[in-house]
């Protein structure tokens, strides 16, 4: 009997310890806003950094982005590299599972890439991983899928061979086109991979739950390499397109971070929360693409001139109080391998300049005052800073051609899907982020050949020509000067008119820790805690 007292008293004790230490062993839950809904979970079909933020936790590639913006191991955890710079061989980490508890493997990598360039996927992102011998022809058709430049050696060996030598070969891999995906699971469950409870990842987090436009929420993956080093338990991604309702949840500490909020509200938040607003400098330009396959936008003139009515000082300061500064040029300022960007010729004219030198060419062009009627319809996906830019633009060319200028948005999704599938336009606000750190990422966009990020149609065979000049170029100093010879060319012609080189506004909970501000954007959870 006393034997029997003694446990039930041990029981009690022990039961009241681990109730009274319940609260260290709760859960570690980051709350982040996104933005809006991702379009697509699979690697093929991404485009936009909403999908890039999820797929990054779930997934990992050979090489990733660290905490500090830096590139470093991955799933690979070394390469070498062939004298002549054409020949990657990555090995694999022993330990790298997928979230099933099988095997990562180099035959899970090649028919990954191979997944991206087959034609038949249609990835609209298969031109980053172009660099890869056979790559391009093999998504045009040309030759068959098996002939691309990946190989495993062995199941934890990949060789990788390349066109001609590239120096941001590794950081194109940290791209989430070149995060790979079980071979065995898409083979297996075809579209359905992605779905939670069907989804195999290989990243610090696994897929439990999406509710379309609600939230999506992903798991610590027991299975991963590295898991004893992540601290969150589970993070949830609300897809809040909303920039006011994002801060409100913020406020209401529902959310411990938050991308992207309007910003007429940064001295107000910096007022009361501090150190917990990040103003970033990144490597993005914010512009607007003209319809060049219609009138009046196959006009240069007119594309010239409605650029250059464009006050971006007034749209730096006004709008967005300072974050961002005016854009004159396609590659934003900053990239180390490039130099000083080429801006357009009218950067140095004071804007009053401009405008006189604006309404002369629309005149010649035959639009405007005395002229045919001018009517502009701006596209622009739904978001308070985007729309107070597209009313301050309109009123521009009101006040400078007399223009009748509407506005249509749409939700960030439709807006890029409505891009990317080549609808007709008049005028469409995009913005682009640097996918890695040089000048090409911003000029190949404008290339005749692409099919998905060209969303005005631009052709221009001299452009072209330069840009695939640049690729053949070995020395970076000349590869620079061609790029920037290419870029003049681009500025002249205006398919595209820069506004601002932006900046990653941030709202960092003070609960979270490991955050670090860097210019490629990249906060993967797996490098972040919480502390309450």
């Amino acid at each position: 009997m006393a034997s029997k007292i003694l446990n039930l008293r041990t029981a009690l004790v022990l039961g009241s310890l681990l109730v009274g230490a319940s609260p260290a062993f709760a859960e570690a839950v980051l709350h982040r806003g996104n933005a809006g809904e991702p379009q697509t979970l699979d690697q093929a079909h991404t485009s936009i950094n909403i999908e890039e933020f999820i797929l990054k936790d779930l997934y990992e590639g050979l090489t990733i982005y660290d905490a500090a913006g830096k590139i470093v191991p991955g799933a690979a955890e070394s390469w070498t590299v062939s004298d002549d710079g054409t020949v990657y061989t990555f090995k694999l980490r022993a330990d790298a599972k997928w979230s099933d508890g099988s095997p990562v493997t180099a035959e899970d990598f090649a028919f990954s890439y191979r997944r991206v360039e087959d034609p038949k996927t249609a990835a609209g992102y298969a031109n980053i991983l172009y660099p890869i011998k056979n790559a391009e022809k093999v998504n045009k058709g040309e030759v068959p899928v098996d002939q691309l430049g990946v190989k495993a050696v062995d199941e934890k060996t990949l060789e990788v061979t390349l066109e001609r030598p590239t120096p941001f070969f590794l950081e194109l891999l940290a791209h989430q086109t070149a995060l790979p995906v079980s071979k065995a699971s898409v083979e297996k469950n075809g579209a359905d991979f992605v779905k939670p409870g069907t989804m195999v990842s290989n990243g610090a987090f696994k897929l439990v739950a999406h509710v379309p436009n609600d939230s999506l929420t992903v798991e610590k993956n027991e299975n991963y390499w590295d898991v004893a080093n992540v601290k969150l338990d589970k993070v949830i991604f609300y897809p809040i397109d909303d920039q006011a309702a994002s801060v409100r949840r913020f406020e209401a500490k529902e959310m411990d971070l938050v991308y992207n909020f309007s910003a007429d509200q940064i001295d107000r938040l910096k007022g009361s929360y501090g150190e917990q607003v990040h103003v970033s400098p990144t490597l993005a330009t914010y512009y607007y693409a003209f319809d060049t396959r219609q009138e009046p936008y196959s006009d240069l003139r007119v594309r010239q001139a409605l650029s250059m009515a464009v006050d971006r000082d007034f749209l730096a300061k006004e709008i967005y109080s300072g974050s961002q500064i005016p854009a004159y040029s396609m590659v934003p300022p900053g990239i180390e391998t490039y130099g000083e960007p080429a801006r357009a010729d009218f950067a140095e004219m004071s804007q009053l300049d401009r405008e006189d030198k604006a309404i002369e060419l629309m005149k010649e062009a035959g639009y405007g005052e005395g002229g045919k009627p001018l009517k502009i319809e701006i596209r622009y996906n739904t978001n308070p800073n985007h729309e107070r830019v597209a009313t301050a633009v309109a009123d521009m060319w009101k006040n400078t051609f007399g223009a009748e200028v509407s506005m249509v948005n749409l939700d960030v999704s439709s807006h890029y899907a409505y891009l990317q599938e080549g609808g007709a336009f008049n005028v469409a606000r995009a913005g682009w982020v640097a996918d890695y750190a040089d000048a090409e990422n911003f000029l190949a966009l404008s290339l005749s050949g692409n099919k998905t990020f060209n969303y005005g149609h631009y052709e221009n065979a001299d452009f072209d020509a330069l840009m695939k000049k640049s690729y053949e170029e070995t020395d970076q100093a000349a590869r620079a000067k061609i790029m920037h010879e290419a870029e003049t060319l681009l500025m002249k012609d205006q398919p595209i008119a820069p506004f601002l080189t932006q900046a990653d506004l941030w709202l960092v909970s003070d609960r979270v820790q490991g955050w670090q501000d860097n210019s490629p954007n990249q906060h993967l959870s797996r490098f972040l805690s919480v502390a309450e």
